[in-house]
């Protein structure tokens, strides 16, 4: 499931029985809107801003439409039509005695009583609580509260001419991750739901930022906020590249690759779109 798919899961489970003309007035929504995303018709999805405004009227917390509670993570359709077990599995002592019943004819007693003793070693432990057994929990949904979505939005930056915004095929689509790790990584923001993925194109800012190399930005900064990478628009382009305050007209626009050249741009003209974060590069080796 992608970020907005896990939205429309917790929008449905939210309003539940209510009337969704009273939930749309509630939520300073047009009808129309939440039909729109409600619909498995439409492409309409919940976006960051509406989100943060549903939560904040509700009293969720924060991030709530953005992440699935444990107890909604397995359902039936989960496990691609099989039905949970109705009995208790079976323990490795009584799975190797199933085994010499039906396969075991042949096997020494001394090498049968070996095996059904080395079977029933881990069962006693488990029964003990020793802490050497692990159990695999396959379907943690994420530490809640710390794991997030970032969306990755269909649009590119160019690190060279400037590309105008279209689809195109990514190597990533929508990620998950912890935020405390990106904060202990040196990534510093204020909320997760302002993260972004967008893909740099080009080679003028190599080697910092590598072609087609996803990246995550702020999209919260929409004005210049000191010198660093910045994605953002001018004449019609959209560009990712180091910007400095040339004067009180002009920004510099950078390039790390220094086979391209630098140059002035008007600051009046240029729209800063977002700040980049982090490069998520991806190393061959």
């Amino acid at each position: 499931m992608d970020i907005y798919e896990i939205r429309k899961h917790n929008l449905v489970k939210l309003i539940g029985s209510q009337r969704k003309g009273s939930c749309a007035e509630r939520w300073a929504m047009a009808p129309a809107h939440l039909s729109q995303i409600l619909s498995d018709k439409t492409a309409k999805n919940l976006g960051d801003d509406v989100a943060r405004r549903i939560e904040e009227i509700e009293g969720l917390p924060r991030g709530w439409f953005d992440s699935i509670p444990r107890e909604d993570v397995i359902t039936n359709t989960d496990l691609n039509g099989f039905e949970p077990a109705s009995e208790p599995a079976l323990s490795a002592a009584d799975l190797v005695k199933q085994m010499l019943a039906k396969s075991g004819k042949g096997i020494p007693e001394e090498t049968r009583q070996r095996l059904l003793a080395a079977a029933a070693e881990p069962d006693a432990k488990e029964e003990a609580g020793d802490t050497a057994i692990v159990k695999a929990d396959f379907i943690r949904p994420g530490l809640v509260g710390d794991e997030v979505w970032i969306a990755h939005y269909d649009v590119r930056g160019a690190m060279g001419g400037g590309e105008v915004t279209h689809e195109f095929p990514e190597m990533l689509q929508d990620v998950r991750v912890s935020p405390k790790h990106l904060r202990e990584l040196g990534v510093e923001f204020k909320e997760h739901y302002h993260l972004k993925l967008v893909t740099g194109w080009g080679q003028s800012m190599a080697p910092t930022i590598k072609n087609r190399d996803p990246l995550i930005v702020d999209v919260s900064i929409r004005e210049f906020a000191g010198d660093g990478i910045y994605y953002f628009s001018w004449g019609g382009h959209e560009y990712i590249k180091r910007l400095q305050i040339a004067d009180e007209e002009y920004f510099e626009m950078i390039s790390d690759n220094p086979k391209h050249k630098d140059r002035m741009i008007r600051r009046e003209e240029t729209y800063i779109q977002a700040r980049v974060l982090l490069v998520w590069n991806a190393h061959l080796v």
